[in-house]
């Protein structure tokens, strides 16, 4: 159900505020988010001889033959190098590389608690693009993956497209690839129940950051037409007539792109614009309330799509676009019906990738993620207030795996192959496995319980 508009906006931002509260209190309870453990058995000190010296040197011997023999002695198949240089955290900007580690070990335990990945976070000393990429070069020999994350446009789209030429292990960058995947993954169904084509609609893209410079570029694959889409940036529409952009077109490239094959009909001036009469509106941008005005959304075509997708506060409320005659409203926030969660496609996609030992990740895997997802909750029922799975949902995660494994191996990148049934019964085990191990350290004790939320948010 829709949030009613009896909730204050006060209620809202202090219910916001309240896991930031619980945060400062609980890293430093905890010491941090991470830990590594042993995953094979100690049974005595004479093991150490069968895992370390001078046992370990037989399997070193055969690497050096054939070096990919390394996936199969090592856990380097499933390895994920979470790396950001701290320049785009979390909307917080550049913050630099240590106030960007506690978003990154937070990523790290979610790709283990719900893809099974063991991700390490590593903070990069430096800014320069080509730095960043020799220093994912430097890495690739330990590591079956990498999640870009948190580092400043345009340079995030350099490095994405240089890092996935240069090395032979999936390169992704979760705040492109990841948001644009989901975004993906709704659009399907809410076109569903509105009962409108991808090829056929109108869709204004609200913001051209990362997040829907990739999401347009999804959708295009995925069978939208670019001369159908609208995009608007903090300066207006997209248009070939804009000369800010075309100076700018060596720095980004891409956006220039967009100004030469979107907007057919010649769109000029803002928001008000941009919206008028189409039939889907895609919003990364600044934070509302009111970035989207609800006359905007009144102007759209009947039975209208709204992508929200800032955070803390969407672009609109959605009661508030509901009562301008959208149809189906998601957000980026969990107390909304249809979150837009990245934390929906990286860890599934990635399980799939590094099960297949492929040598790389593509805009078409993530299509085929975006299927999978929409088809599960197709499955479970979708209607208004339910476009894409949630979090809880985790048995979404091996089908999300088997459809990244079994496209991989159809495009030619996978070192292995596996029948799709070989594939879901390793993700499903992998992925329990996490979970399953996480519960026992707590029950245990191993984890300690974190202290009562009750006294935290009285000292605060």
């Amino acid at each position: 159900m829709v949030m009613s508009k009896k909730v204050s906006v006060e209620e809202l931002l202090k219910k916001a505020e309240k896991p930031s509260k619980l945060a400062l209190a609980y890293h430093p309870f905890y010491e941090g988010k991470l830990q590594v453990m042993p995953k094979c058995a100690i049974r005595s000190a004479y093991d150490f001889a069968i895992w370390y010296t001078p046992g370990v040197a037989a399997p070193c011997k055969e690497i050096k033959k054939n070096k990919d023999l390394v996936f199969e002695h090592t856990n380097r198949w499933n390895y994920v190098a979470v790396v950001s240089d701290g320049t785009r955290v979390l909307g917080l900007g550049d913050i630099g590389a240590e106030a960007g580690l506690p978003v990154m070990e937070g990523k790290a335990i979610l790709f283990k608690y719900l893809g099974g990945v063991d991700a390490f976070p590593i903070m990069l000393g430096t800014k320069d693009p080509d730095e960043i990429i020799t220093a994912l070069q430097w890495l690739e020999p330990t590591f079956g993956g990498v999640n870009l994350e948190d580092i400043s446009k345009p340079k995030c789209f350099y490095i994405l497209e240089k890092a996935r030429e240069k090395l032979e292990i999936p390169v992704w960058h979760d705040d492109q690839q990841g948001t644009a995947t989901i975004v993906y993954a709704g659009l399907i169904n809410a076109l569903k129940i509105v009962g409108k084509k991808l090829p056929e609609v109108e869709i204004a893209i609200v913001g051209v950051g990362a997040a829907n410079t990739r999401t347009a570029i999804i959708l295009e694959k995925a069978g939208a037409n670019p001369k159908n889409m609208i995009m608007v940036d903090s300066k207006g529409i997209l248009h070939s007539g804009r000369k800010d952009l075309e100076a700018e077109k060596d720095k980004n490239p891409w956006k220039w792109d967009f100004c030469l094959k979107t907007n057919s009909e010649g769109r000029t001036g803002g928001l008000p614009e941009a919206l008028k009469g189409v039939d889907v509106v895609i919003a990364a941008s600044k934070p509302g309330p009111g970035t989207i005005k609800k006359e905007w959304v009144a102007e759209m075509a009947d039975d209208a799509i709204v992508f929200a997708c800032a955070n803390p506060i969407p672009e609109i409320w959605p009661w508030e676009a509901k009562e301008a005659g959208a149809k189906i409203i998601a957000t980026g926030r969990s107390d909304f019906p249809n979150q837009i969660n990245n934390s929906l496609g990286f860890p599934g996609i990635f399980r799939g990738v590094l099960d297949v030992k492929a040598k790389t990740v593509t805009d078409e895997m993530c299509i085929a993620a975006g299927n999978e997802l929409a088809k599960f909750a197709e499955e479970k029922g979708i209607h208004e207030d339910y476009i894409v799975p949630t979090m809880q949902e985790w048995e979404v995660y091996p089908r999300e795996a088997v459809a990244c494994a079994l496209k991989s191996i159809e495009d030619g990148v996978a070192r292995v192959k596996l029948s799709r049934q070989e594939l879901y019964d390793r993700a499903f085990a992998i992925i329990k496995n996490a979970r399953e191990s996480t519960k026992v350290l707590m029950r245990e004790g191993l984890i300690k319980p974190p202290p009562p939320e009750e006294e935290i948010l009285k000292k605060h």
